[in-house]
């Protein structure tokens, strides 16, 4: 193996040093950086591929088992290896713009095949191993699959899955389906891709994790994540030669983007820990003996680490950043007294790269998610009028020409048509900026509701009560009144040594009334776990409608308080 630099090579590293170069100065970033738009490009061969030659022995891919054991392929044996897996792929029948579904878990074969595929010029679909039959049969059918790639114990998902579609499985010999193994025995004489990619062809379709309706299915071509991901790159302050850690699970579009293409982006080292149940001294042991230098993890994660003690950490890592859903405040202080560094939040999704963050070296705003990342023009839209302004909904500037965008919702013109209307890509997520240019998010715009006339926003009311050691978790709902339309439920789940009863209640009470504002306060509260989806989200549109059912017109009334399973701010005369 060995690859040549491209004028396409030349243009994406020219704007990669940039960032490096200005990586403690985010005004300087954001005035002289200029998105690199080559005609045609194959991340694969052009880029992967060229860093392996000039760095072979760098190590690419690390991943911790379970059981402690490691295992470490360097840069070139991964670009080696994914010569042989694309040749391999090529016999079998793939052909560029054939579209494969990938359905593993965090295992080398998955690196392997997605190099591989963007190599020949496939199409991939990543899919969760937590998918049902009919999720599978919605990402064969609508995805338009013509291959399949899943582990041994998951190929039982798609018996009864419609459609022709070749089926390879990796581990086991499964009948039917053709063996991964065998991929090793292919002739290893390198890769010469048959045609060019073109730089609006179709890379990825990810189905979104749909929080309030089906997915949608996200079109990115091959270099909207490839090449736009320099700026997660910038955000999560990468440099070459870092070990990067990132909690994420495969399926989702942050695992491409903190697992695949911002760390390689960065030559740097991608560090997986696989791990049967979530632990927090387990996962601190990881990141001080592998010397992890940047570390993503969601809120979840970040919430669950809190909860332990956090100075069994003897090195923490340089940056620590959380994306996913915002990040309360408490939770980013709690890490600062124990390891000495800000978590940065940050924000995107899977329709784009990190757009918006706080980048290294600049002054972090509690409760902000940051400033626009260099590439990103953002406008905050009226939802109603349009007009621009300092508080409303989070837009991308079309006219800026931003790479890192989605190219449109795969097969439904009118939602992309929708999603862009006006000359700016619409998030359909709230947020208020600062005099400095500072955002906050204030929450999906169909999360935000009103109560007494008072417009609330969920995640200001949740990141207060995470202040209180008894809550971990925190969902903010509006519950029907008679009086006041709606008034703000919390569904909260406890920390450790916590019980859900009567006191617990009283003092999360009492907590909301301290902080407050009367109109936030929480008046209804309800212990248990939160209905989440599978890359952990938290449902909030799931306990809306039980909100409704039980206390809007027609529902069950008074039943939930009365069966003692939730908790009234009139239970307790003495916090009104």
């Amino acid at each position: 193996m060995s690859a040549v630099p491209t004028p396409a090579t030349d243009q994406l590293r020219a704007a990669r040093d940039l960032l490096l170069q200005y990586r403690d100065d985010r005004d300087q970033a954001v005035e002289r950086f200029r998105w690199p738009r080559p005609t045609t490009f194959n991340w694969g061969v052009e880029w992967f591929d060229v860093i392996a030659t000039e760095h072979p022995d760098r190590p690419a891919l690390v991943i911790v088992e379970p059981d402690g054991s490691v295992g470490s392929w360097t840069y070139g044996q991964l670009a080696r290896r994914t010569d042989q897996v694309a040749g391999w792929l090529r016999a079998n029948g793939v052909q560029r713009g054939d579209r494969i579904v990938l359905m593993l878990g965090n295992q080398v074969e998955l690196w392997e095949i997605v190099l591989a595929a963007i190599k020949i010029g496939a199409v991939i679909i990543p899919a969760s191993t937590l998918l049902t039959p009919d999720d599978l049969a919605d990402r064969v059918g609508r995805g338009g699959a013509r291959f399949v790639v899943a582990r041994d114990v998951d190929t039982d998902g798609f018996r009864h899955v419609p459609g022709v579609f070749v089926r390879i499985a990796v581990g086991r010999p499964v009948d039917g389906w053709i063996e991964y193994e065998d991929s090793a025995a292919y002739p290893d004489e390198g890769f010469v891709p048959e045609g060019v990619s073109r730089a609006g062809d179709p890379l990825l379709l990810y189905f979104t994790s749909g929080t309030t309706a089906l997915p949608k299915l996200v079109e990115h071509t091959q270099i909207s994540y490839p090449i736009g991901h320099l700026s997660t790159m910038y955000w999560i302050g990468l440099r070459p030669g870092d070990v990067h850690l990132n909690i994420s699970s495969p399926g989702w579009a942050k695992h491409a983007w903190s697992c695949v293409f911002a760390p390689w982006l960065a030559q740097a080292t991608v560090l997986v820990f696989n791990y049967a149940r979530f632990d927090a001294v387990e996962l601190m042991r990881v990141l001080d003996e592998q010397r992890v230098n940047t570390f993503c993890a969601p809120p979840t994660v970040w919430r669950m680490l809190i909860q332990a003690d956090l100075s069994r950490l003897t090195t923490p890592p340089r940056e620590l950043v959380g994306a996913g859903e915002p990040l309360n405040p408490e939770v980013i202080e709690q890490v600062q007294r124990a390891w000495g560094v800000t978590i940065r939040d940050g924000f995107g999704q899977t329709e784009m790269t990190l757009a918006v963050g706080n980048a290294p070296g600049q002054p972090v705003r509690p409760g902000s998610m940051g400033r626009p990342m260099p590439g990103y023009r953002v406008e905050l839209l009226d939802p109603s009028t349009g007009a621009p302004g300092e508080e409303g909904e989070l837009c991308v500037d079309l006219s800026a020409g931003t790479v890192g965008l989605l190219a449109g919702y795969h097969g439904e013109p009118k939602r992309t048509a929708e999603a862009t209307r006006g000359g700016y890509y619409h998030t359909g997520d709230l947020a208020s900026r600062d005099a400095d240019g500072y955002l906050t998010y204030v929450g999906r715009d169909d999360d935000v509701f009103k109560a007494s006339d008072y417009r609330i926003s969920p995640f200001a009311v949740e990141s207060v009560l995470l202040e209180h050691p008894a809550v971990a978790e925190a969902a903010v709902v509006p519950s029907p009144d008679p009086l006041r339309l709606a008034v703000p439920k919390a569904y909260v789940v406890l920390a450790e040594g916590y019980h859900p009863n009567k006191v617990a209640a009283r003092l999360i009470f009492e907590h909301s009334r301290d902080r407050l504002a009367p109109y936030q306060r929480i008046r209804r509260l309800e212990f248990g776990p939160l209905p989440k989806t599978i890359s952990g989200k938290i449902r909030r549109v799931e306990l809306r409608g039980q909100e409704q059912q039980r206390h809007g017109a027609g529902g069950a009334g008074q039943s939930a308080a009365e069966a003692g399973i939730e908790y009234r701010v009139e239970d307790f005369p003495e916090l009104r």
